[in-house]
């Protein structure tokens, strides 16, 4: 009896270390939400410089930097804190694999900061350069979310990578914008890219208001409504009817910089609160399975205590002829401690299922992502497109069929599979 209480108690260990693993994973996340906007925020101004070749922009420049730098180093002290040698698993990989990528990512910062301020590089390279390791640092929080052990928490994750997601794309469009006001007019490139971050910033929201609750759907759905996001509404029309034939003041530039800020701003504040949560939730978890994995000591002890007791004290009958006869009576507490087991184990399987349950539908959406980014890169490879025309291709294909976009991406992968299981048969190149 002793074997099945011990690997009881270790199914429980397992999970609170599971749990505590991840309590450090989600202060990475609360890290990692920091820099994103430091970085945001610097990318931002560095395309008002480039945009305006204004040196007025320089001092603001240095200090977003100099925070930027701030929180990447804070963001290396949790990479640090995070064992590396324990790893194992496919999700532990995926997820050393990105941190390496970021890691990789933050060394090419300086050089790049050094074109910005000598301003030898173009505002979309700068973007571009920024953007790198925003998309790595987000790529950590993805995998965050995917390898949750907690059905709550990952539908926290969920709604903040999400969250996060659509907030970069919001800085992608700041970008972007910015660099055709301040040339007078958008390019049809520019406003193709416009017109496809405005959409990609909408899946992601919807996702988010899916998994998030309470407050922060409140807040959203303000400032979705607010005076800010109705003016900004207004200059994306603007950007829309400009051309070089019908160019608009270039001070346009500063103002739609400043409203996109602003919204991005409201957004850090939504972005915190999550990640506020998201801590507080971790904490809760753990402490509840601390207490559980003592209750399951106690309970194991007792059981232990009933064990020993059966074996010691469990009656015996005989026969006449002082043979000892095969079975006790049925109410012993030999079979009581049976039953006493049984019940527990099957208490503990019926809880870990309805928690395997919970979380394969928290990361449903997850996984919908994975196929459609799978999909984006096929298409990508096959016929030489950019990452925007890719997906534009598959919402395309969603909306002629009427169907959902991951339904879309599975079919091309499907199809793509089946290309490459044929022998001298490669895709076509557009």
């Amino acid at each position: 009896m002793s074997d099945a209480l011990d690997f009881m108690l270790a199914a429980r260990r397992s999970e609170m270390h599971g749990l505590q693993a991840l309590e450090l994973t989600c202060k990475l996340v609360g890290s990692i939400s920091q820099l994103v906007h430091a970085l945001q925020r610097e990318r931002g101004f560095s395309n008002m410089l480039l945009g305006s070749q204004n040196a007025c922009y320089r001092q603001g420049l240095e200090e977003l930097t100099r925070q930027s730098r701030v929180f990447e180093r804070e963001v290396r002290s949790r990479f640090d804190k995070l064992d590396i040698e324990a790893g194992c698993g496919a999700e532990k990989a995926r997820l050393f694999n990105r941190i390496a990528y970021v890691l990789h990512a933050f060394e090419g910062m300086t050089a790049l900061r050094e074109r910005v301020r000598q301003q030898t590089i173009t505002p979309l390279d700068a973007t571009q350069g920024f953007s790198r390791p925003i998309g790595g640092l987000l790529a950590v929080v993805f995998e965050a979310a995917d390898s949750a052990v907690d059905p709550q928490v990952t539908r926290c994750l969920v709604a903040l990578f999400n969250f996060m997601q659509g907030k970069e794309l919001a800085g992608q469009e700041r970008a972007t914008g910015v660099a055709g006001f301040a040339a007078g007019w958008h390019e049809p490139a520019q406003l193709d890219r416009l017109v496809y971050l405005q959409d990609a910033q909408q899946r992601c929201f919807d996702i988010f208001m899916e998994f998030a609750e309470g407050d922060l759907l409140a807040r959203w759905q303000r400032l979705c409504t607010d005076e800010v996001t109705r003016e900004l509404v207004r200059l994306r029309q603007v950007a829309a009817r400009t051309s070089r034939e019908a160019p608009v003041t270039q001070a346009l530039g500063e103002v739609w910089f400043e409203l996109a800020s602003r919204r991005i701003d409201a957004m850090k504040d939504i972005e915190d609160r999550m990640t506020d949560r998201l801590r507080a939730l971790c904490h809760a978890r753990v402490s509840q399975a601390r207490a559980d994995l003592e209750n399951h000591r106690a309970l194991s002890r007792r059981l232990g205590s009933m064990s020993e007791e059966a074996d010691a004290s469990a009656p015996r009958l005989f026969n006449v002829q002082a043979t000892e006869l095969d079975c006790a009576p049925a109410d012993n507490l030999g079979n009581q401690l049976n039953r006493s087991v049984l019940d527990a184990l099957h208490g503990q399987t019926l809880r870990l299922q309805a928690l395997s349950e919970e979380l394969e539908e928290a990361r449903r959406s997850l996984s919908e992502r994975k196929l459609i980014e799978r999909a984006k890169a096929a298409l990508m490879a096959q016929h030489g497109l950019k990452d925007d025309e890719a997906y534009r291709m598959l919402q395309n294909a969603a909306m002629e069929r009427c169907q959902r976009l991951a339904d879309v991406a599975q079919t091309v992968l499907n199809y793509t599979g089946l290309l490459q299981s044929k022998p001298g048969v490669t895709p076509q190149r557009r």
